[in-house]
This record gives C-alpha cells, structure tokens and sequence, in this order.
C-alpha cells in the first residue's frame, strides 16, 4: 500500500511530569498509570468518569489513560461511562454518579453548554467535579478544576503555519469538530484569526463529528460540490476526519498532501502512520487527572485550570518520533 502523506506540522502537547502510557485496560480502570497510593492507606476514592464516547483514535487513547490511572492499585474503584457522544446521555450518567453517591466526578463534556442543572446538583450533594479534556460556559463555582489543553493555540498554531506556507489564492474547506464542543469552537477560533489577511479563503466547514466516516462522508461532499481542483486545502479538527478525507480525496482520484494539501490536529498513532505531518494534542491526562481528584477530596486548593502547553517540531521531527509512540 503506498504511504499517504498529510500536508503540515507537528505541535507536540507535553505535560510537566512522567504521564501514564495507554493500557488495555478493563471498564473497572486496571492498569499502572503511575499515581501514588490513595491518602490513607487503605481508603479507596470512588469516582465516576462520564467519558464523551470512542469517536476517535484519540479519545480511545484518553479513556485507557484515564482507567490506568483510576485503577484500584492506586486507589480508585472507578465508575466508567461513554455517552456515545450524546450530551443527554452525558448528564443522565452524572446524575447516576451523584445518585449513586461516588467520591468525585471527573466529566470531559461533550458540548460546552447546558451543565448548570446537574452540575449545582453535585455541589449540593458535596460532590467535587474535576472537568477533563473539554470545557464548559457554567461558572467556575460548580467545578473544582480543569486539566487539558490549549485548542485555541492549537488552531492558532496549525493556522499561523498555513498562513505562512500558503502565500497564493487558496480555497480551504474545513471538517469542523462536534458542534458545540469546545475543540471544535477554539481551533476554528485559533485557526481563523492565525490566517485572518492571507490569502488563503475558507469556501465551506461542515460538522464530521470527530468521526473518519464523518470525515469522508463531509469531504465527499465538498468534492461533488467544488471538484478536486476547486479545493486546495483541507483543515481537520482532528486525525480521524482528515484519515476520512484522505480516503474520500483517493477515491475521487486525486492524491492527498498533493493535489490536496492537509492539515489535521491530534497526531495519534494511526494519524501519525498515515499522515507525514500533524498538529499533536496529547491524550494522556489520567496521571494529572488522579492527582487532582485525591486532593480535591483531600480538601486541598488546587489551581482552576491545568493547561498542558504545545510545542512545535517539523516533518522529520514527527517522523522520529512514530516508532515510540504511546498514543
């Protein structure tokens, strides 16, 4: 099979400390994500974890990363749920938590808006929630603390590079996240305002869910819309999509990353298989996440947000670094 190659680059998320790897993990959280021992000894922190869903390569490394760390050698019983990308379902599993009375909620939220019911809901039951991954528009008061990344500089990062590459008339289509989450609004924010002057003009953005059929499907589209040679340049929210587009671009006959340039953010290990060039953002938040919650329930003041901070590195830079890839 010939290698498809992925116009763009590299942002690598790292965080400050030795992050839990992927595990195959069970539901019940087993695994090493390297925690210390919960404080007590023997007291075991409950906590329920309401997951988005599996919508992506990216996602799946997130939820083996976040049961290695929630695992009962480091002190957890964790309470998994996967709302299948539903913000309904989402809220459902949190009230199954407070209902259930666990220790903590850590949610990585599916769309931004709509939390405050369940959310006062914890606070009364004396609940503390820790938000993982996404972030909301409720006031800071019904949550403990965030942990995740920057998307805007994501955007921004991946849009300062293609201003910088594109310097004649480009025609751009965008496969945009799921509507309403925060990743899908903070990398178009970053990436529109990093290209705002070029040249590069943005035709049509369509919603592919975080999904590679998504993807296709969208991309599919564009191609009936605009032809192979009225686009020029596609900006994936995420790895599954672009892999989605570059299977729709082949199938209308064209190459990717040539008559089609590419720009996708993630950098997962199928991506990174796929694609020569890629915006990172690191999955691995468990560890962080573990340390959070035992001293949140440990009655200690911890900082509001934790943002793990991006880095940049080139073609041959990404390529290097497949081999030891974790995610």
């Amino acid at each position: 099979m010939r290698k498809r190659m992925l116009a763009g680059f590299a942002v690598a998320g790292t965080l400050a400390l030795a992050l839990a790897g992927c595990s195959t993990s069970t539901d019940g959280g087993e695994g090493d994500g390297g925690a210390e021992p919960a404080a007590g000894g023997d007291d075991v922190i409950t906590v329920g974890f309401a997951q988005t869903g599996s919508e992506s390569g990216w996602r799946s490394a997130n939820t083996e990363s976040m049961k290695a760390a929630f695992s009962e050698e480091n002190g957890f019983e964790l309470v998994f749920n996967a709302a299948d990308n539903d913000p309904a379902a989402q809220i459902q599993a949190v009230r199954s938590f407070i209902n259930q009375g666990v220790d903590a909620i850590v949610i990585a939220p599916i769309v931004e808006d709509g939390w405050e019911d369940v959310l006062q809901e914890a606070k009364d039951a004396e609940i503390p929630v820790i938000l993982e991954d996404r972030t909301i528009t409720a006031s800071e008061d019904l949550y403990e603390t965030w942990v995740g990344l920057d998307f805007k500089k994501e955007g921004e990062t991946a849009g300062q590079w293609a201003a910088e590459t594109f310097t004649e008339p480009t025609k751009m289509v965008v496969l945009e996240g799921t509507t309403g989450s925060a990743p899908a609004n903070d990398r178009a924010e970053g990436f529109d305002s990093a290209i705002e002057g070029s040249p590069i003009e943005k035709i049509d953005s369509q919603t592919g869910d975080f999904t590679r059929d998504g993807g296709k499907s969208v991309m599919e589209g564009f191609l009936s819309k605009y032809g192979v040679d009225g686009i020029d340049l596609v900006y994936a929210h995420n790895d599954d999509m672009a892999l989605g587009a570059i299977d729709a671009i082949e199938a209308a006959g064209a190459v990717p990353g040539e008559d089609i340039k590419i720009i996708s953010i993630d950098a997962v290990h199928d991506g990174m298989q796929a694609l020569a060039d890629i915006v990172e953002c690191n999955p691995l938040l468990g560890e962080k996440a573990a340390e959070l919650v035992k001293a949140v329930v440990a009655g200690e003041t911890v900082e509001k947000r934790t943002i793990v901070e991006d880095e940049a590195f080139d073609q041959e830079a990404a390529k290097a670094a497949l081999p030891d890839r974790k995610y």
